[in-house]
Formats: C-alpha cells, structure tokens, sequence
C-alpha cells in the first residue's frame, strides 16, 4: 500500500506553489470500476464536485482541454464555441498520453507536458472545493476551483447540454 501515500506530479506543483489541496486515495485495478462516478463515490464526494478532464482536438488542428463534472457528457457544440472554434472533437485514447502525459483515467489538468487552453464547466464556481485526478489512476486532489482555475489559467462556460444536468 505505498502507493497510497506516495506524490504525483500534481501534488508536487501544487506545494511548490503553495495551493492548499487534501489528497484522496482510491482502490484501482483489474475488476474495479474507475468511471468517474464510482470515483466519487470511492471518495465519498457528491458527483457534482468531482471533475474529469477531457482533451480535444478542434478542426484547425488545434488541442483543448475541458473540465467538467464526472457524471456529465461534453456537449461538443457548446465547447467549440466556448473556444472559438467551429468544431471539435475527442482525442483518440492512445493519443493522451504522448500529448499530455497521463494515461486514461488519471489525466488532470494540472501538470500536462504542455499547458492547453482549460475551459471548466461554468457550475465549478458554485462549489466549494472540487476533486480532479492527481495525475495518476487511485489518486484525486480536492482544490478550491478559484485556486484550480488561477493556476492554468483557466476560463468557464456552459460545456455541458442542460438536457443532461443533473
């Protein structure tokens, strides 16, 4: 179990530019789900106050990364135009890690090996605090989103259709 206690990149960053964040840990691997709900519920947060970060690619060849609440899906449309963009769309998987860094299911936006343009879902300024991964699979940092937001540089808008909001 050192895993558990052991720092990724993310936390480093984070105290050397002293941001206060809380480390959470969560059980990982064969046969244990890690969608982003489940995560919540692992670290015993609402939904509503985890995020997951998604990577783009826009017509113009163009990366994007967009924050949004775990339980929620990307509406593409919405997106484009919060960027200036005429369309985007998703990255294929096996391209995260050389763009970025991290694998699938540990992608956060803090840390990437380039700083893309962040937009977080327009609701994170009503939380209090909001988890994102840590960088790596079985690891959240909970951050007040001001903080978050400040330290990427970071926008918000409406990301997500209010068809789909819980």
């Amino acid at each position: 179990m050192a895993e558990k206690t052991e720092k990724t990149n993310v936390m480093r960053i984070l105290e050397q530019k002293k941001i206060p964040y809380t480390p959470h840990f969560y059980p990982h691997g064969e046969g244990i789900p890690t969608d982003g709900v489940t995560v919540a519920n692992f670290v015993k947060k609402d939904v509503r106050c985890v995020y997951k970060t998604l990577v783009t690619r826009s017509a113009s060849k163009n990366y994007y990364v967009f924050v949004i609440p775990v339980a929620e899906h990307l509406d593409l449309k919405k997106a484009a135009k919060a960027v200036g963009e005429k369309s985007i769309e998703m990255i294929k998987q096996d391209e995260l890690l050389p763009l970025t860094g991290y694998i699938h299911g540990g992608c956060s936006p803090i840390g990437m090996k380039k700083q893309f343009k962040t937009t977080f879902h327009i609701d994170i300024e009503n939380l209090e605090t909001v988890a994102v991964s840590a960088g790596r699979v079985g690891a959240q940092i909970e951050i007040a989103p001001s903080a978050l937001i400040k330290l990427i540089n970071g926008r918000k808008a409406d990301l997500i259709s209010s068809a789909q909001m819980n």
